[in-house]
């Protein structure tokens, strides 16, 4: 039944996918005041956004939303793509596209100024837009300290009390990366070990099943991240989730809290690139950031401007500032250490 469903995603993409090439046209999709978007955002999230962009330039946007599969398509569409630009949920997405060759550089003095440079690509394949910070969801009734490490998840002290998702999901492959940057292969290793004992189940679900199995009082903390805690409290079924617990940044007081990004990259056949550069740099506008931050619950990239006042209430924010870049760098030696302490089977009662 789980691989029907993935199967009928899938072919909904597609037929997406293929109703949105066919509006664009068979001529490049190039358009005097168009541009042209395949988003892993969801278009709840995004639409506020580009009703803005239109609204202050005229320029019309054309969305394609996908949960999987748009940097495949932009690679097999090649030249005759209609795609202008890519905005992913995460920065795996974006690392992925470059890798796959579907992105060209960006040189913007607008976008550089605005976006700190450990949050973009060195060479300018990819922007961060808005952030999220990988963080401990604690039980607000079994767990009295209000400070923690990333290094104390492998504390003894901790056993069969953590909950998470597959180490292998991005989000946690990023976050061993960091740990690598920070503490060498050797040593992150045995804190995954330590991690992996200290699991009160195996790793699954997403971050908010992991809060869910918190307040049912199957584990104390669980990793998460905290955009998370916005979209639990919209949600009627899940609000009582996010009641049971804190959120604990780890490392704030030394080298700061993981963070990741949702981002932006220009495709490499883009038809209507100066349309699409138009975008990119209205997204870090002050307008921009707060639409974007505000309706998905994250963080802004540009400084001076203030999260949303749920968002604030969490606490400051003291982001880790290890470069997005050295983290992809490391993130294929991430996931064969994960491997190779076999996170995913869980804890060896």
């Amino acid at each position: 039944m789980r691989n029907l469903s993935a199967l009928l995603r899938r072919v909904t993409c597609v037929v997406l996918l293929a109703g949105a090439i066919a509006s664009w046209g068979l001529s490049g999709a190039r358009a005097e005041n168009e541009v042209n978007i395949y988003s892993y955002r969801e278009p709840g999230l995004i639409n506020p956004l580009l009703a803005a962009f239109t609204k202050e330039t005229g320029i019309k946007t054309n969305v394609v939303f996908a949960t999987s599969g748009l940097i495949e398509r932009l690679a097999a569409e090649g030249k005759n793509s209609p795609a202008d630009l890519l905005l992913t949920n995460e920065s795996g997405l974006l690392l992925q596209a470059v890798a796959a060759g579907v992105t060209q550089p960006v040189k913007s003095a607008v976008l550089e100024s605005a976006i700190p440079v450990q949050l973009r690509d060195p060479d300018g394949r990819w922007f961060g837009l808005t952030r999220r910070a990988r963080v401990v969801y604690a039980s607000k009734d079994r767990v009295q300290q209000n400070a923690i490490t990333y290094e104390e998840l492998a504390d003894p002290k901790w056993r069969n009390k953590i909950c998470i998702r597959s180490g292998q999901h991005t989000y946690n492959v990023a976050l061993v990366a960091s740990m690598i940057a920070h503490h060498g292969e050797v040593e992150t290793e045995k804190w995954l070990t330590g991690l992996k004992a200290n699991l009160a189940r195996r790793p699954s679900g997403g971050d908010r099943e992991a809060v869910r199995d918190v307040k049912a009082g199957l584990c104390d903390l669980a990793v998460g991240n905290t955009y998370y805690m916005a979209s639990m409290l919209k949600n009627p079924d899940q609000k009582a989730w996010a009641q049971a617990v804190r959120m604990l940044f780890p490392n704030e007081a030394d080298r700061g809290t993981h963070v990741n990004v949702s981002g932006v990259s220009l495709a490499l056949n883009a038809p209507n690139k100066k349309n699409a550069l138009k975008l990119m740099e209205f997204l870090v506008s002050p307008e921009a950031q707060r639409i974007y931050a505000d309706a998905n619950g994250e963080y802004p990239v540009v400084e001076g401007v203030a999260a949303s006042p749920l968002v604030q209430s969490w606490g400051k924010l003291h982001p880790d500032p290890l470069p997005l870049a050295k983290i992809a760098a490391l993130r294929k030696k991430a996931s064969e250490l994960i491997d190779r302490v076999q996170f995913d089977q869980g804890p060896n009662f």
